[in-house]
């Protein structure tokens, strides 16, 4: 069973320990990555892979499964992707804008390659979703240093 708790607990949870989530690094078959611009907290205004917490007692391919069904409409499987590494995310704010308490997620990274352009949906935590090339996304100042990381590995 898929435990939820209230804001003032999971931001007590926050405050002491890391986040464990997986990020969906996913390309397409003209070598364009999906961004999603934040609307909410941590990295709000930024472009950003798509991804979410893993909840308690969620497995990763639940929370793989989860994830891309809510953020993009299309429900994608931990047996299709390879796995990037783990990823350090630290951020100096929270999801409800506290002061004094940061973020720290440890984000799975999982790749996707897609055989063909999906159609993808906006979700509550995204303005917009775009298609870039990973030099593009490399040079642009609105694209997370945290989503950098994964496609600086590769260089």
């Amino acid at each position: 069973m898929v435990i939820e708790m209230d804001q003032q607990s999971f931001l007590n949870i926050i405050d002491k320990t890391p986040l464990v989530s997986v990020d969906l690094i996913i390309e397409n078959p003209a070598g364009e990555v999906l961004l999603g611009k934040r609307l909410n907290r941590p990295a709000q205004g930024f472009w950003f892979v798509p991804g979410g917490r893993i909840r308690k007692n969620e497995t990763i391919a639940d929370a793989i499964r989860r994830v891309s069904s809510v953020e993009l409409g299309m429900e994608l499987s931990l047996q299709d992707s390879i796995l990037l590494g783990a990823f350090d995310h630290i951020y100096t704010d929270n999801f409800a804008g506290v002061e004094g308490i940061n973020t720290h997620y440890v984000a799975l990274g999982h790749k996707f390659i897609l055989p063909h352009m999906p159609d993808i949906k906006t979700d509550q935590q995204h303005e917009e979703m775009h298609w870039i090339k990973i030099d593009a996304l490399l040079n642009d100042d609105h694209v997370h240093p945290n989503t950098k990381l994964y496609f600086i590995r590769d260089k």
